[in-house]
């Protein structure tokens, strides 16, 4: 049998994951006359701003289904990992209602944020109550029938990886403001940020399938990778990105100053007056669409895109060799490699 495309095979993994995932979704946030509940409900999609069902973009749920492909993967039943799956989601949606706050975002998924119709103290409120809803999410892997050990090492991981991804947050943030960002805090702060997440997701995949804790660890490192790779595809597009399948304005992330991958090398490698230019273009509260249009030009003569492509490549390229020295099959290998693939291939 041909391999699929990396498109396909993520669409495979969605067919063959996400109805029940929803289920245990929608499950772990109860339909109430409180719009406590109701804003959880509308930002992951669901509910309409009157509380009416409604069908929105719920966004890629590739931590859940990496988790659930992983604990598959690693020779368990995936059905197993469903509760962990679940509280994947829900914290990477808490760290979304409030990464809209801080980052001031009107609009996710062709919506309004939580906090622009409600406010911030309700979205910081919702966030919170989001993380403690996956807390309770993951409680029920005791209904699993697993090794209680591994459900123990299962839980610590997701506390120990959220925890990384807020202080990624926190990195992200303090970079808008430094006049001097290198690569490797880059590389550091993407690691926690993005990495951390789909480390938490392919390690309880696996610990939960084999309660091996070496063999887990194995999965989760090539997840981390696989992270960093996502991130640095995730700023090719914040620049160059098609806006009708990011629903991002092309330079979207250089008008909004950020510190990602492609601006951090053009400050490297552009000529001392370019380099003067942007420093003082960067201190300005507004770039123009003039400067944008210079800026674009700059990168196109460094190559910039080209190297950023390059460089989430090659730690897809590294997550693959990692995950190749565990006994599993070549349909996972093969797999493990799709879903590289994909990481640097998609589009939004």
């Amino acid at each position: 049998m041909r391999p699929l495309t990396p498109e396909k095979e993520i669409a495979a993994l969605s067919d063959r994951y996400l109805p029940e995932l929803e289920i245990s979704l929608k499950n772990s946030i109860p339909v109430s006359d409180s719009n406590f509940y109701g804003l959880m409900r509308y930002h992951l999609g669901w509910e309409s701003v009157e509380g009416t069902s409604t069908k929105s973009d719920t966004g890629k749920r590739l931590r859940p289904l990496l988790c659930l492909a992983s604990c598959e993967m690693s020779g368990g039943d995936w059905k197993s990992a469903l509760p962990a799956a679940t509280a994947l989601e829900l914290i990477h949606n808490f760290s979304l209602l409030h990464d809209d706050v801080q980052d001031g975002d009107q609009t996710r998924r062709g919506r309004a944020t939580v906090w622009s119709i409600y406010g911030v103290g309700q979205a910081i409120a919702a966030g919170n109550a989001m993380r403690v809803v996956a807390d309770q999410a993951l409680l029920n892997i005791k209904t699993s029938n697993i090794d209680h050990m591994s459900a123990v090492k299962a839980g610590e991981e997701l506390t120990l990886r959220y925890l990384e991804m807020i202080e990624g947050q926190y990195l992200d943030m303090s970079f808008e403001s430094a006049t001097s960002v290198s690569t490797d805090q880059y590389v550091d702060m993407i690691s926690r940020k993005t990495g951390a997440l789909i480390e938490a997701s392919m390690h309880n995949g696996s610990i939960i399938a084999t309660g091996k804790a070496g063999f887990a660890r194995t999965f989760g490192i090539c997840g981390r990778k696989l992270g960093l790779a996502f991130q640095m595809r995730d700023d090719l597009l914040g620049i160059w990105g098609n806006p009708q399948l990011t629903g991002k304005a092309v330079g979207a992330d250089i008008y909004r100053k950020k510190k990602s991958l492609p601006v951090l090398f053009l400050f490297q490698h552009a000529n001392e007056n370019d380099k003067s230019w942007l420093t003082d273009t960067y201190r300005k509260d507004v770039i123009s669409d003039s400067d944008l249009a210079r800026i674009l030009n700059l990168m196109e003569s460094l190559k910039v895109r080209d190297f950023v492509q390059s460089e989430a490549e090659k730690y897809a390229e590294a997550a693959v060799n990692g995950i190749s020295e565990l006994d599993i099959s070549p349909e996972s290998q093969q797999k493990i490699q799709a879903i590289a693939n994909f990481f640097v291939t998609r589009d939004k």
